[in-house]
C-alpha cells in the first residue's frame, strides 16, 4: 500500500450536478461543445487584448495597471484549458469510449463519452460504470468515501450509470478532490438490460479495465530518464523495460526514509509506449528522489507481494543519492549550473600527447600530499598538483574509472554510467564531486591538458546496477553460456547501444571531457548472442556519432575479469586507437636478454604490423606499466615463478636488496624502459608512481596498489627519474619530425645495426644488440608529412639498445666533413651526466680505426646521439 497518505482516500467525492446532463437550456459539456467553447474563447480572448494593446498605446498612462491585470487573468484562462488531458479507447465491440480530465483550480473533473454503442430498446437497457481508484497496486482499490452513491466493501468498486446526451453520446462525469492526487482510475463498462440485469462486462481490445492517471500524465517516452516538461513545470519519466509486466513509479519526499512517499502502478496501455513505461507529474510535489520498482512474466500468480520486488535506479539519472540504506535513488534535483567561461579543449593532435595514467584518489589522497583532507584524494586533488604533471611534461590525463562503481570490488566495476563517484568530490556528496570534476576539467585545459577518461560498459557489478529492470535485454542472461552469470552487458543490443551512446555523449557536453580509453574492449565486438562482429554496431555508431567526433577514442583489451583474449583485429573506421599490448610484452622480453630484435624494431618504428592499416603510428599508445600488473621498480625487482606472465627480471636477486651491483643494475634497467617508450613511435602512457619508484612489494593485483607518496619525490631516485622524463619530452617535442608522428618513417631513412655495422640477426634469441640510425627528411618530405617548419630538419639521429651482460663496442655510423656526433642519451653513466641537461652536449671520444668511429657501450644501456655542425 501506499505511503502517501495514512487515511487512504477517503474524503468526500463530489459527483457533478444534473446540469451537466440534462435540460436543454442546460450548459453542454460533450465534446463539440467543448471545443466550441475553447475556439470562441481564444477568439475572444485575442480580439480582447488586441483592443487592450490599441488603447493602451492612446493612453497608456491610465490603462497599464488594467492591461496587465486583464492579460493576467486571460493568461490564467489559458492555463486552465492547458491542463485538460484526453484518452481514447476501443472496446472489445467496437464502441469508442473518450476520457478528459481537467483540473480546475484544487478539483479534477472526469468526463467519461461512449460512442458508437447501441442500447437494446429494453426500457431496462442502460450502461453502468464499475470504478475504482488504486495507486501502487493496480489490483487493490482504495476506499473511498463519497456523497449519494455507495461503494462495494469488499471489491472497493462503486458503479455510476451513464446518461445519454443530445449527441447521441452516454456520458457522466466525476469530481475529486485535488489533495487526494495523484492516482490512478480504473473502470470497465456493464450493459445493462431486462433480460441480463446482471449485465454484460465490456473491456478494452485488450481485454482489460480502463485506466486514467489523475494528478498526472501519461507523459512521453522520449528522452530516456528524467527529463523537464516544455515549460519547465513537471517532470518526465521514461524508463525501458521490455520484460516487465508492470512497473511502478516510486517517489520520495524524504531523504531519511526508505519508504516511497507515493507509488505508481503505471499503467501497461496508458503509459507505456513500446518498451518505454513513462509519465509526467507536476514538480509541484515535494518529491525529491525517485526510483522504480519491476515485476516480470515470471512471477506465479501467488506472488502479490509488490514491496518483495526491490527498487531500482534510473539506468539514466544524472543525478543520484543515497538512502538510509546506502541504496541509491535517482533525484529530482537538477545539477547546478557551472560557469565554464572560456574553457575550450586543448584539442592536442594526436601524435603530440603524452599522457599520464592516475587513480583519483590515490593520487592525492596520502598525507604528503600536503593537501586540506576534504581535497585529498579528489577531483580538486588533481587540479592542485597540476604543476607536477607539467614537471612530467605531460598534455593529457588518463583517468581511471570515475562512473559510480563498488567500492568492495573497486573503480572498474560501475552500477551507474552518468554520474562521478562520490567520494571524488570534497564533501563525499555527488553535488560535490561534480563541481570538483568540472573545476578540474576547466583548470587542467587552462594549462593545456587534456583529460580523457577510461571506461568500462562490458560489465557492471554483480548487483545494484541494471540488474532487476530487464536483465534479459541489459545482460548476457541466457544467451552465451560464458557470459551468463559474469555481469556481462550485451553491448551490441540496442537499448545497451543507446545507454552508452548517450552516457558517452553526456560526458563531453556536461563535462568537456576529450576522450575515452574503452576497457576490454574487446567484448565490444560481441553480438546479442554472444558471437564476435567484424563491424559491431555500438563501435561504428560511436565512431561515427557528430557529438563524440572530436573526441579521441582509444581501446584497452584488458579485461578485469581475465575471461577474453588479450588481443583481437579492433574494428577501427581510422578512427580508433589502442592500447598496444604487444608493445609492452615485446619491450619487456628484449630488456630482460629474451625475444628477438625484430619484435624491437617494429614497437620502435610504430607497430606497423597493426597500424599500418590506414591509422599510423601516433594510433599506438605505448606503456610499459599500467594500475594492474607489476610498477615499474617492481618489475627489475621481482620474478618469481607466480609471476611469469608478467615477463619481468629481477636483474639478480629477488626482492629488496643491500647488494650495490643488483641496485645498480635496476636503475639502469628503469632509465632502459623510459628511454625506449620515449623514443618509439606512438604515445608515451605513463603510469601513476613510476616516476618516484613505488613498489607494491611485487604484488600484480589490483587491490594491492599503494597512494601516490609524494615525499618520494625528493628522494635520489625520484629526483632523477623526473628529470630524465622531463628531458625525454623536451627531446621528443624538438624532434617531432622523427618522435611525433603520423606517418611511419620511410624505409630510406632508417638504417639498422649490429654492434659491427653489420646487418642485424633479426629473429635470432641469442642477439641482443641493436642500433638504428633515423636520417633527417628532406625539407619536401617533411611537407609533405605535415611537419611544422620551426622543426629541425638536418640533424640526423643514432640509437643503440645493449640488452646483454656484457660492453658492446659500437661502431658509428661516419660522417660528413663539418658534421659530428654528440651524445644526448647514456643510460650507463651516473646521475647527472648519463643525459644531457639543459642542452649541455657530449661529444663522443674518437678512436682511430680504419677510420671510424667508436663508442662503448655498457651491460644493460641505451644510448641516443644527435649530429651537430662541427664548429658548434
Amino acid at each position: 500500500m501506499a505511503a502517501w497518505s495514512p487515511s487512504g482516500v477517503t474524503r468526500t467525492w463530489k459527483f457533478p450536478s444534473a446540469r451537466f446532463f440534462t435540460g436543454k437550456n442546460k450548459i453542454k459539456l460533450g465534446s463539440e461543445t467543448l471545443m466550441f467553447t475553447r475556439k470562441r474563447f481564444m477568439g475572444d480572448l485575442v480580439t480582447s487584448a488586441l483592443k487592450s494593446y490599441q488603447l493602451s498605446k492612446i493612453c497608456a498612462s491610465k490603462t497599464s495597471i488594467e492591461l496587465r491585470e486583464a492579460l493576467s487573468t486571460k493568461r490564467a484562462q489559458v492555463d486552465d484549458l492547458k491542463k485538460v488531458t484526453s484518452y481514447s479507447f476501443r472496446t472489445k465491440s467496437g464502441a469508442l469510449v473518450k476520457v478528459k480530465v481537467e483540473q480546475k483550480r484544487e478539483k479534477y473533473s472526469i468526463m467519461v463519452y461512449v460512442s458508437s454503442l447501441e442500447l437494446t430498446g429494453d426500457d431496462k437497457s442502460r450502461l453502468v460504470m464499475v470504478w475504482g481508484v488504486y495507486r501502487s497496486d493496480s489490483s487493490c482499490f482504495l476506499p473511498l468515501d463519497f456523497e449519494n452513491s455507495s461503494q462495494d466493501s469488499q471489491t472497493h468498486t462503486t458503479e455510476t450509470p451513464f446518461v445519454k446526451s443530445s449527441l447521441s453520446e452516454l456520458m457522466l462525469g466525476l469530481e475529486f478532490d485535488g489533495k487526494e492526487s495523484p492516482f490512478y482510475l480504473s473502470f470497465h463498462l456493464k450493459l445493462v438490460s431486462g433480460r441480463d440485469p446482471d449485465g454484460q462486462e465490456m473491456l478494452t481490445h485488450r481485454d482489460t479495465d480502463f485506466c486514467i492517471p489523475v494528478g498526472f500524465t501519461a507523459g512521453h517516452p522520449l528522452p530516456l530518464g528524467l527529463s523537464s516538461g516544455p515549460d519547465d513545470d513537471s517532470w518526465n519519466f521514461a524508463f525501458f523495460s521490455r520484460n516487465s509486466t508492470n512497473v511502478v513509479l516510486c517517489l520520495y519526499d524524504d531523504t531519511t526514509t526508505n519508504k516511497p512517499a507515493l507509488e505508481l502502478d503505471l499503467d501497461p496501455y496508458v503509459n507505456r509506449t513500446g518498451d518505454v513505461w513513462h509519465a509526467s507529474i507536476d514538480n509541484t510535489w515535494d518529491f525529491v528522489r525517485y526510483g522504480y520498482r519491476c515485476k516480470e512474466t515470471a512471477h506465479s500468480e501467488e506472488d502479490v507481494d509488490v514491496e518483495a520486488e526491490p527498487i531500482v535506479l534510473d539506468p539514466y539519472a544524472t543525478v543520484i543519492g543515497k538512502s538510509v540504506s546506502q541504496k541509491f535513488l535517482g533525484s529530482l534535483f537538477k545539477n547546478p549550473s557551472f560557469d565554464w567561461g572560456e574553457d575550450v579543449s586543448p584539442n592536442i593532435p594526436l601524435e603530440k600527447l603524452i599522457v599520464y595514467r592516475l587513480n583519483v584518489k590515490g593520487f592525492t589522497q596520502h598525507k604528503s600530499s600536503k593537501l586540506p583532507s576534504n581535497v585529498a584524494g579528489t577531483f580538486s586533488g588533481v587540479a592542485e598538483k597540476v604543476s607536477h604533471l607539467k614537471t612530467l611534461g605531460v598534455n593529457g590525463v588518463l583517468l581511471e574509472p570515475i562512473f559510480s562503481f563498488s567500492e568492495q570490488k573497486g573503480p572498474y566495476f560501475p552500477f551507474h554510467f552518468f554520474s562521478p563517484m562520490d567520494i571524488y568530490g570534497p564533501s563525499n556528496s555527488l553535488e560535490s564531486a561534480v563541481n570538483s570534476m568540472k573545476e578540474m576539467v576547466k583548470k587542467l585545459h587552462s594549462q593545456g591538458i587534456e583529460v580523457l577518461l577510461e571506461v568500462v560498459f562490458t560489465h557492471t557489478t554483480d548487483s545494484g546496477a541494471l540488474h532487476g529492470i530487464d536483465d534479459s535485454c541489459y545482460y548476457y542472461k541466457g544467451r552465451a553460456n560464458d557470459l551468463d552469470y559474469k555481469s556481462y552487458l550485451n553491448c551490441n543490443y540496442p537499448v545497451v547501444q543507446q545507454l552508452i551512446l548517450e552516457s558517452l555523449r553526456y560526458w563531453v557536453t556536461e563535462f568537456h571531457v576529450d576522450g575515452f580509453c574503452f576497457i576490454n574492449a574487446s567484448s565490444l565486438l560481441r553480438g546479442v548472442h554472444g558471437e564476435q562482429l567484424s563491424r559491431p554496431p555500438l563501435v561504428e555508431a560511436i565512431t561515427f556519432d557528430p557529438l563524440l567526433a572530436e573526441t579521441k577514442l582509444i581501446s584497452d583489451c584488458w579485461d578485469p575479469l581475465e575471461m577474453m583474449p588479450k588481443e583481437v583485429r579492433f574494428p577501427h573506421w581510422k578512427q580508433w586507437a589502442e592500447l598496444n599490448t604487444r608493445y609492452c610484452r615485446n619491450v619487456r622480453n628484449f630488456l630482460r636478454g629474451r625475444g628477438v630484435l625484430s619484435d624491437l624494431a617494429t614497437r620502435i618504428c610504430g607497430s606497423g604490423d597493426i597500424f599500418t592499416d590506414g591509422r599510423g603510428p601516433a594510433f599506438s599508445f605505448n606503456y610499459i606499466s599500467r594500475n594492474s600488473g607489476l610498477s615499474l621498480v617492481d618489475l627489475v625487482s621481482f620474478s618469481g615463478p607466480e609471476l611469469a606472465s608478467e615477463l619481468s627480471w629481477n636483474c639478480g636477486e629477488e626482492g629488496a636488496t643491500n647488494k650495490s651491483a643488483v641496485l645498480q643494475r635496476r636503475l639502469k634497467q628503469i632509465r632502459n624502459f623510459l628511454f625506449i617508450q620515449y623514443i618509439s613511435l606512438g604515445i608515451p602512457v605513463l603510469n601513476m608512481g613510476d616516476e618516484c619508484g613505488i613498489s607494491i612489494k611485487g604484488s600484480p593485483l589490483l587491490e594491492s596498489r599503494k597512494p601516490f607518496n609524494w615525499n618520494l619525490l625528493a628522494s635520489a631516485f625520484g629526483t632523477q627519474i623526473t628529470q630524465f622524463i622531463s628531458f625525454m619530452t623536451s627531446v621528443r617535442e624538438r624532434r617531432s619530425d622523427v618522435f611525433q608522428r603520423r606517418n611511419f618513417l620511410k624505409p630510406e631513412n632508417i638504417v639498422w645495426y649490429a654492434n659491427d655495422q653489420t646487418t642485424p640477426k633479426w629473429e635470432d634469441p641469442t642477439s641482443k644488440f641493436l642500433a638504428l640510425e633515423i636520417k633527417s627528411e628532406s625539407e619536401e618530405e617533411e611537407t609533405a608529412s605535415l611537419v611544422e617548419p620551426t622543426e629541425p630538419k638536418s640533424n640526423d639521429l643514432f640509437i643503440g639498445f645493449n640488452a646483454s651482460d656484457h660492453p658492446e663496442s659500437v661502431i658509428l655510423p661516419s660522417l660528413p666533413d663539418g658534421s659530428k656526433w654528440r651524445r644526448l642519451v647514456d643510460t650507463a653513466l651516473p646521475f647527472p651526466g648519463f643525459f644531457s641537461v639543459e642542452g649541455e652536449t657530449v661529444v663522443v671520444a674518437e678512436e682511430q680505426l680504419q677510420q671510424l668511429i667508436v663508442y662503448e657501450m655498457e651491460p644493460y644501456s641505451c644510448t641516443l646521439f644527435e649530429t651537430i655542425n662541427a664548429t658548434a
